[in-house]
């Protein structure tokens, strides 16, 4: 069994280009498990995966669940809000409680940056991050390269706009990442209000008008605005960051080429994104969701082999 470089998959930054293309040789070869009649392969048999969520998700979570259902796993699915967290146990203690059922990898979702690379510094486990804070989001970045990919051929010399609220997202932070370390170019598009100060030193191209990031990009990921993570307000309402800054199906398709459209979902349907232009044929969204179960089964996978 081929490895990747690391025991965990805790961020993109941590990983080479190497590991990437080996995750998506594997995401390729369990897209062909997942559409045949029967879905299922033996491969992680004798693995038990927790999947603890200290923040509430349904896609990310259900789709982590099914990629470990597909390879065969026993699966023990852990949600913090119903849970001793709200007694007041720590962390550590959750996790440790967890692993003393002899659990071999753990998938984790936290609220507070850097979690999981707390964690696998204190536990044996192998640990995939499925998001920490405004931090990382590793395999949705995955997904999403790999969705570039398998459309286009390559990511190598594509220009990739993420446009919308950079300043709270983590999978802004990790598409950044592994975009870059596939060799694309990259720009980000959004208020001023919602980009990192720090952004442009990431190698990035900042563009503050969504039209000029539509006609200089190859693919567009639309990113939610994250109401649920802003403190503060960042633009006057949501109508007004529609007119603005959403995309609708006329602008692409008055474009002079063809783009690509993404979007990490759940939609704000309306908002970053009309019903018809994510429903248009420009559109990857649900492939983006069937090769999330591909990926995710790969990385699980490779990160076995990585064990010991």
């Amino acid at each position: 069994m081929s490895k990747l470089s690391q025991r965990h998959l805790l961020g993109i930054k941590d990983i080479t280009r190497q590991d990437i293309e080996l995750i998506f040789e594997t995401a390729s070869n369990f897209k062909d498990v997942i559409n045949r009649p029967i879905k299922k392969v033996p491969s992680l048999r004798d693995v038990t995966i927790a999947n603890i969520f200290f923040e509430n998700s349904t896609r990310t979570r259900l789709s982590f669940e099914l990629a470990e259902k597909r390879l065969s796993a026993d699966v023990v699915n852990f949600s913090a809000s119903s849970s001793s967290v709200k007694k007041g146990e720590t962390l550590l203690d959750t996790v440790n409680n967890i692993l003393a059922m002899k659990v071999d990898m753990v998938v984790m979702r936290h609220a507070s940056a850097g979690a999981p690379h707390f964690l696998s510094k204190h536990i044996k486990a192998n640990i995939v991050n499925a998001g920490d804070g405004t931090h990382e989001h590793p395999t949705q970045a995955l997904l999403d390269a790999f969705s570039i990919h398998e459309k286009l051929g390559s990511v190598e010399g594509k220009k990739v706009a993420i446009i919308g609220d950079i300043l709270h997202s983590r999978v802004a932070l990790s598409n950044i990442f592994a975009l870059k370390k596939l060799g694309a170019e990259v720009m980000v598009c959004g208020p001023p209000t919602l980009l990192p100060k720090f952004i442009s030193s990431l190698g990035v191209q900042v563009e503050l008008e969504v039209q000029k990031a539509l006609e200089w990009c190859d693919v567009a990921n639309v990113l939610r605005i994250q109401l649920e993570r802003q403190q503060l307000k960042y633009f006057p309402s949501l109508r007004e960051y529609t007119l603005y800054y959403g995309i609708n199906k006329k602008m692409l398709d008055d474009l002079k080429k063809k783009i690509v459209l993404m979007h990490p979902g759940p939609i704000n349907r309306g908002v970053e994104l009309t019903s018809d232009a994510a429903d248009s044929h420009h559109s990857i969204i649900l492939d983006q969701v069937e090769n999330g179960v591909a990926v995710r089964m790969a990385v699980l996978y490779l990160l076995a082999g990585a064990q010991g």
